[in-house]
This record gives C-alpha cells, structure tokens and sequence, in this order.
C-alpha cells in the first residue's frame, strides 16, 4: 500500500506532519504538499505556463520520502499520478487542515480538492480537517488558535478511516470528507454519515471596498464576517460544532437531465435552423 500525503497549507504545517506520521502503520507513506500556502485553491492546478512548476526535496521528521511542488496540491497529485514520486499511489489522504471544511466550503477547498484530483485519476481520496476556536474564518486559524489544535485526535480518527479503507477497499474511487471536533479523542460525541450543509458555521456578510491611496480606481477589499451560526445535526457544519465526526461521501460531477431548462435546447434547435 502506497499513501500519498498532501495538503494545502504546505510543506511547514504541523497538521501534514502528524497525520503523515499516523498513517505509516497502513503502508509506504510520501509527502508531496506545496510549498506554501494555497487554502482555497479547491482542485485548481494552476496556470502552469504561469507558474513554471518545480519539485523540490524536503524534509519531515519519520517520513523517509518528502517533496515540495510550487502549485496547489491538485497539482501534486496529478504530478504523483504521472509518476513524479515514484510507483503508482492506491490512496490520497489530504490534510490536517485547520479548519472544518464544511457546507459550501467544500467547493473551494484545496485539501478536498486534492481529494477530488485523486478519483479524477482512478485514486481513492481521503481529505482530513479540524475545526478550530472561534476566531478561525473558513478553514484558517491565527499561530494562537493553532498553538491550542488536538492535532493527535484528528491524525487518529484519519488513521481509522484509513484502515477501514485498506480493509476493504471499495469497488470504485471514492472520496472521504472527515472533519473532525477539536477536542481530546475521549470527549469526541461520536461519528455521523452527514449530509453536506449549505453553508459553513460563519460566513462573509458583506464585502466593503476601500480606495487604496494613491492609485484611482483601486481598491482594497475588506471583508466582514457574520456571527457564528448553529447548523442543523445532519449536516457536516452541525455534526461538527457538537463534537461529532463528520464523515461524508462526497459524489463526482455528473450531468443531469435538464427537463426544466427545455428551452436551452429550443434556443440552440434555433440557432441551427432545426
């Protein structure tokens, strides 16, 4: 069993660190994270022409195998899938992050999309995240927040989702959304099967332009945050802030039928003369 451990936070974050270090009973585990940070880059690779991507070697304590890629971490895993890092990977597990990526929030991602990538390319993916205290905004937390993280609780329940899927490996892909309370493992209420909510615990409720002296026409943007929001049990957001662990089984993209939007097809039947 080969594991590949990403995230988005990059290479330095502690959360990579101990969940790469949880899963080593499971297989040969290899880091390949970004080089910095890239929270919010869902399953983008990039403008490759742009970016010029490079890999670099790097070092984390108990890993035998670590490297840095200068893109997201979409990126990394379609640089592992091409054969970057060595022999094919059977299982992508993105994260820590600190942070519940919940709700909306899962559109966004760049630790589910790293998750995402991976089916994309045949891979089972397995993204890992961790709510942090109230002053950290979707999916981040300030060096203060993050000094207080029970990363351990989180790089344990990986390890058990982890080893029920090298158990028993599903029939096709899939991709695992954990998100984890941030509180000891024995205070944790429990597991929920949750539904993806509409909307993460706390939300941007407006957006405020600020002229950017010197420079007419510009603007800095500042944005401002609504209250927390208690959500309803069976969502991931809810599950969560009740010291639950959310798992949910997030599906791919497919089209759908569109028998309410006939009149797309009247237009293009339009268009074509038909």
């Amino acid at each position: 069993m080969r594991i590949l451990v990403t995230n988005d936070d990059g290479i330095d974050s502690l959360g990579l660190h101990v969940l790469a270090r949880a899963l080593r009973d499971h297989g040969v585990v290899v880091i390949a994270a970004p080089d910095g940070e890239y929270s919010g880059a869902g399953a983008s690779l990039g403008a490759l022409h742009l970016l010029q991507p490079e890999i670099h070697r790097a070092t984390v304590d108990g890993i035998e195998e670590t490297w840095t890629v200068t893109g997201p971490p979409a990126l990394c895993v379609m640089f592992a899938r091409l054969g970057a890092f060595g022999p094919p990977f059977d299982l992508v597990v993105s994260g820590i992050n600190p942070g519940a990526n919940v709700g909306r929030a899962v559109y966004h991602s760049g630790t589910v999309g790293a998750a995402l990538t991976a089916r994309a390319g045949g891979i089972s993916g397995v993204a890992v995240s961790q709510a942090v205290a109230d002053d950290g905004i979707e999916g981040q937390g300030s060096d203060d927040v993050l000094a207080g993280q029970h990363w351990d609780t989180a790089a344990t329940v990986a390890r058990a989702v982890v080893g029920g899927l090298v158990a028993s490996p599903p029939s096709t892909p899939v991709v695992i959304n954990v998100n984890v309370p941030n509180v000891e493992l024995g205070r944790v209420a429990g597991w929920r099967n949750a539904t993806v909510g509409r909307i993460p615990p706390r939300t941007v409720k407006e957006i405020v332009l600020v002229p950017k002296l010197g420079h007419d026409g510009a603007f800095h943007v500042r944005m401002l945050w609504g209250d927390a929001v208690v959500l309803p049990p069976e969502t991931d957001g809810g599950a969560v802030g009740r010291d639950e662990i959310a798992v949910s089984y997030l599906s791919g993209i497919t089209a759908e039928g569109g028998e309410d939007i006939a009149s797309t097809g009247q237009a293009l039947d339009q268009l074509l003369g038909r």
